[in-house]
């Protein structure tokens, strides 16, 4: 039994693919485990995995090791807030005596207030504050790139496309990676859909837009809500509704792409996540939701077996004897 056999009904119209055919939005909803696996034409890849987060870590210091062997710069978009993972690189850079002399790395996002000013460093809650301290802190110190080498958002670099010029300015044209994950709108970084900030006229255009100040959609402020440097308590109220972010044009303008696609709110299984998931890898590649442009380049997103499971309605093809 299909979801809308019973109840046929149109999706929020403010959802990001709110006008996709139902019939579509089924298609990828129950996309199964063995069909989930694909290279597209661009050199994308889609790996499911037990644990994708092992492979990010694993990844990122390699990238940083080899910087150091064959000492050429090695310029990183990363995103916010994965202490662990970034506590457990900076661990093995330690462990490992690795220099980290010329790696330039750039967090991909910032909290904002109303009025565009961008939250300090000090500010706990912040993505800077956490890609510092729990990153580039923990990374010894005879080991550490120059400070003016990890890349926050500040008020001297929020004006629009200035962020975006440091990091092709470091990276010859743009960053060598682009970690990162995809939200509950269909963001990465805080590139949502529909943003007056982020409007253009065609894809093409969409894909020249750099750094600037956003309003986030109402999705964005209820994810980030759920984490844990907002009070992982649903507090809307403690999340700032404004951001200074990376644009499109910096994630196209990587060599290369890297995604982990694993966030879980339970032990059992329980996410957010896993239709955002679907819809990026194997929906339509649209501006209306920002994070399938990832799949125009060269990349690799490890999925979970966890975040692979079917899912669907709790009522399809239950008996009224089961409510």
């Amino acid at each position: 039994m299909g979801l809308y056999d019973e109840f046929r009904f149109k999706p929020a119209p403010w959802l990001p693919l709110s006008d996709l055919p139902l019939e579509e939005l089924e298609r990828i909803r129950n996309i199964k485990r063995e069909d989930m696996e694909y290279t597209n034409e661009n050199g994308y890849s889609v790996r499911v995995v037990i644990y994708p987060e092992f492979c990010f870590a694993q990844d990122m210091f390699y990238r940083i090791q080899q910087s150091d062997v064959n000492d050429t710069p090695f310029v990183m978009i990363c995103p916010n807030q994965w202490q662990d993972l970034y506590s457990a690189v900076a661990e093995m850079i330690n462990k490992y005596n690795i220099n980290c002399r010329n790696v330039h790395a750039f967090a991909m996002d910032e909290w904002a207030d109303e009025d565009g000013n961008v939250a300090p460093l000090t500010y706990g809650a912040g993505l800077g504050y956490s890609f510092v301290n729990h990153f580039y802190a923990r990374i010894r110190e005879d080991l550490r790139p120059p400070y003016e080498q990890w890349h926050t958002f500040n008020n001297d670099n929020k004006a629009p496309g200035v962020y975006s010029a440091m990091i092709e300015e470091a990276g010859n044209g743009g960053a060598d990676v682009c970690y990162s994950a995809t939200g509950w709108p269909g963001h990465t970084a805080f590139i949502d859909p529909r943003t007056e900030e982020f409007k253009a006229d065609s894809l093409e255009e969409f894909l020249t837009l750099g750094s600037r100040i956003v309003t986030t959609t109402p999705l964005t402020v209820a994810e980030n809500s759920l984490f844990a440097p907002m009070g992982a308590s649903g507090d809307v109220w403690a999340v700032p509704y404004k951001a200074a972010t990376i644009g499109p044009k910096d994630i196209v303008g990587a060599r290369e792409r890297f995604e982990v696609h694993n966030i879980l709110n339970s032990p059992t299984g329980d996410t957010w996540q896993r239709m955002v998931s679907r819809l990026e890898l194997y929906g339509p590649i649209t501006m209306d939701f920002p994070a399938s442009i990832m799949r125009l380049g060269k990349g690799t997103c490890y999925v979970s077996e966890a975040m692979a499971r079917p899912f669907a309605s709790w009522h399809c093809g239950i008996k009224d004897w089961e409510l």
